[in-house]
């Protein structure tokens, strides 16, 4: 029974990255000999363990062999005869495919070494096109260490969009893929990826149209995204970059890929009230009043805050720098201290209620005096 250090953590130490999350392949072994040894298991899938102590993951060395469509259609084999190398080989790239034994020697029968030297993404071996999730990791690592694609792996990449096997992409991983890759520093990098081996046109085609790196509006898009993380913008905010662009569609897409609610939300909201917002400079005060209604401003203030937060983006600022989010702040602080329980109280005719208080608020900003 040997135990080795593999994949990511490897990878990371090799560029001078932190190393947060280990994980161990043991080779040599029966899931009866991890379980003697303290062992918890938890694989459903293959037999993953975690160390009694560390509560680290080890799994037992396993190959896999394509019998099925999309991403689940493997078999698993998993035993005590099956090598190190045997392991390495189902993996992606080879960047991912490296080990360390127990006296720190590295194992890299693939060339990851090299390729992390050349800043170049490269799959294991032909089985790449047997896993179309594949498709959306190599995009999303190009996006966060900025590495080239090797020529070869693009084609596999392009072979299996026309074959249909991305088309078995279920939403959920797709959305799991597209978050994490959004959360990169460099998130455009994913989507240009996406678009030039045509997954992204099978997966989600209005997102397509818009980040395409070939027109004029989807470099802005792309450039808007970048902008977004340089100012370190929660997901919802970075997916309201781009997805306001699908216009109403957005709503569909959002539906399709199963996004959470927070994202769903601000990507609709912008879609139909950005232009408003970004006119704000120059809205009077029933303007205003009518935006904070019509985008719950009043009940959601921190929602309105990342609608603000979009709208300085795609100005190419941050709130803190963009004039009209001064004034709205301003504006939504006067018109939020109007007492509509006290107008309730006032007021005989239930209907009138609303009425009155967005005429309260309304007076209230005409008399204050808003900044430009």
């Amino acid at each position: 029974m040997k135990i080795y250090r593999v994949g990511g953590s490897v990878r990371d130490e090799l560029l001078g990255l932190v190393v947060k999350d280990r994980d161990y392949v043991v080779v040599g072994a029966s899931p009866e000999q991890m379980a003697a040894l303290g062992y918890q298991p938890v694989g459903k899938d293959f037999p993953v363990f975690l160390h009694p102590d560390s509560r680290e993951e080890y799994a037992l060395a396993r190959t896999e062999r394509k019998s099925g469509r999309g991403y689940k259609g493997f078999t698993v084999h998993a035993s005590a005869d099956v090598t190190l190398e045997d392991d390495l080989a189902r993996r992606d790239l080879t960047i991912n495919a490296m080990a360390r034994d127990d006296d720190g020697r590295l194992i890299d029968p693939f060339g990851g070494e090299r390729d992390l030297a050349a800043r170049l993404l490269r799959h294991v071996s032909p089985a790449f096109v047997e896993d179309p999730v594949r498709i959306l990791r190599v995009a999303r690592f190009a996006a966060r260490f900025r590495f080239g694609i090797a020529e070869e792996t693009m084609a596999l990449m392009r072979h299996m969009v026309e074959v249909g096997e991305a088309d078995h992409l279920v939403p959920e991983r797709i959305w799991q893929e597209l978050s994490r890759g959004l959360m990169e520093d460099h998130p455009s990098i994913m989507f240009e990826v996406l678009v030039e081996c045509g997954a992204l046109a099978r997966i989600a085609p209005d997102l397509d149209v818009v980040v395409d790196p070939g027109r004029d509006t989807g470099r802005a898009s792309l450039a808007a995204l970048d902008r977004a993380a340089r100012q370190h913008a929660p997901l919802a905010v970075r997916l309201a970059v781009v997805a306001h662009r699908v216009g109403e569609g957005v709503d569909g897409l959002c539906e399709r890929l199963r996004m959470p609610t927070e994202c769903r939300e601000l990507a609709l909201l912008a879609a139909r009230h950005l232009g408003y917002v970004r006119a704000a400079g120059s809205a009077d005060p029933t303007a205003l009043v009518d935006l904070f209604q019509r985008t719950d401003a009043f009940r959601r203030r921190g929602r309105f805050d990342a609608l603000v937060h979009v709208a300085a983006i795609e100005d190419g600022a941050t709130p803190g720098t963009w004039p009209p989010a001064r004034r709205l702040r301003y504006a939504l602080d006067i018109a939020s201290g109007i007492d509509a329980g006290e107008i309730a109280r006032r007021t005989h005719v239930k209907a009138n209620i609303a009425d009155r208080v967005r005429a309260a608020r309304i007076e209230a900003l005409t008399q204050a005096a808003l900044p430009p």
